[in-house]
């Protein structure tokens, strides 16, 4: 494996880096904190994209740093996953650099699924505008009435009818559902429930203004709703599209999903080691900085041996996401699954357990918006969730590996 980055990609890194300093990194923790204080969190209706955010997303994109994440698509960088994974790391030290770069989620992974399954009709109405950053848009694949952990339990229905699809059902935490321009959304949808198991779903693109799409409510996480962008339920009643929306075709959804969990998923993980080494740097600044018991508090309660240990661990998982993606380079996503799902389990941990100890050495500022620990333990929380239960990845690993040995079992 040569895990080593390329000219082009050492550059990208050196100005993104430098880009989140001089303009990032001056405004964010205000920036927040403004959001913080509004009164209308839970009203998406009057949410607003702030003018300091968009002001940066036109200055990246006039520096060239923008849509890093797709590979030789003609449409963007042209860097592969191991290319990529040192500048989604530097995005991961900031909340709002990936939206800054048009390299944030839900986005990269419809993206990623029109770039490569769409048509060209698809390509030109959702794709191009998304990659332009006009629009945003939703994945809705959970539901509040099933275990959606297994993905087959989906009961949310996409029937065809003559020439149009229709949807009916739930669904919920549709991440960027709330945010004033998005305008589309896939669903995840049952089409033939007499299908096998991994043929009866299919993903269809449903316009946000759709008679029938119903946004009943935006769901906080932790107490936060993540404006402008935020997690909602909303409801299909009789929605109705052209059967020109399914993407590639009917029953094509859990082959679509495979494409999609891959590179699309371990973005997080990257981004999760850029957000751990955050956390790292600001759990010793402020071990180094207060005095307890006559000494700084870095030297107490075991603290160094904790920064040992998590530097030994950031850097495994780095490894481990660098070794996955150069496998999705090599041969695919489907012949990357245990690295994939070992890398979805390790890298939200380690950034869970590195944040929870800088919390502890900041003590009750730690869980205030007086810093940004608070808001990152929500986020690698979550992420064992919202990017498949770690037991769901545990699982698969472990089958993966029970297989090499199957002329073992007993016949």
């Amino acid at each position: 494996m040569d895990f080593q980055h390329s000219a082009q990609t050492l550059d990208y890194q050196k100005r993104i880096r430098k880009f989140i300093k001089e303009h990032i990194e001056p405004i964010e923790h205000q920036y927040y904190l403004e959001i913080i204080a509004k009164k209308n969190a839970g009203d998406w209706k009057n949410w607003e994209v702030p003018a300091e955010l968009e002001a940066l997303k036109q200055k990246a994109k006039a520096e060239g740093l923008w849509n890093l994440f797709l590979p030789d698509s003609g449409l963007a960088a042209g860097l592969n996953n191991v290319d990529y994974a040192p500048l989604a790391e530097e995005m991961g030290r900031s909340f709002i650099a990936p939206v800054v770069f048009n390299c944030n989620a839900p986005d990269t992974g419809n993206m990623e699924v029109l770039w490569k399954y769409g048509t060209d009709e698809q390509k030109e109405q959702w794709l191009k505008p998304l990659m332009d950053g006009t629009i945003r848009s939703a994945f809705c694949m959970t539901e509040p009435d099933v275990a959606s952990s297994d993905a087959t339990n989906m009961e949310a229905t996409a029937v065809i009818d003559g020439d149009e699809i229709v949807l009916n059902g739930k669904k919920w935490f549709a991440t960027g559902i709330g945010h004033p321009e998005c305008k589309t959304l896939i669903v995840m949808a049952l089409t033939d429930e007499n299908a096998d198991r991994h043929h009866r779903h299919s993903m269809v693109l449903v316009p946000m203004d759709t008679a029938g799409v119903d946004l009943q409510r935006m769901l906080p996480v932790f107490g936060e709703y993540d404006e402008p962008f935020g997690h909602g339920e909303v409801h299909f009643n009789d929605v109705r599209v052209p059967v020109s929306n399914f993407i590639v075709g009917p029953g094509k959804g859990f082959e679509i999903a495979q494409g999609r969990l891959g590179p699309g998923r371990i973005h997080h993980c990257m981004r999760c080691i850029g957000a751990a080494e955050m956390a790292l740097k600001l759990m010793i600044e402020r071990g180094m900085q207060r005095v307890a018991f006559g000494k700084p508090i870095i030297h107490l309660g075991g603290n160094r041996e904790k920064i040992a240990d998590f530097r030994m661990a950031i850097d495994q998982a780095r490894l481990l996401t660098l070794s996955a993606a150069w496998k999705i380079d090599k041969v695919g996503a489907l012949a990357a699954l245990t690295e994939i799902s070992a890398i979805k389990v390790i890298a939200p941990n380690v950034l869970q357990q590195v944040i929870d100890e800088a919390i502890q050495m900041f003590g009750a500022a730690g869980v205030s918006h007086d810093t940004p620990l608070a808001t990152m333990y929500a986020y690698a929380r979550t992420l064992r969730i919202a990017d498949g239960p770690d037991a769901v990845h545990r699982g698969m690993v472990a089958r993966l590996e029970l297989a090499k040995y199957r002329h073992l079992a007993k016949k």
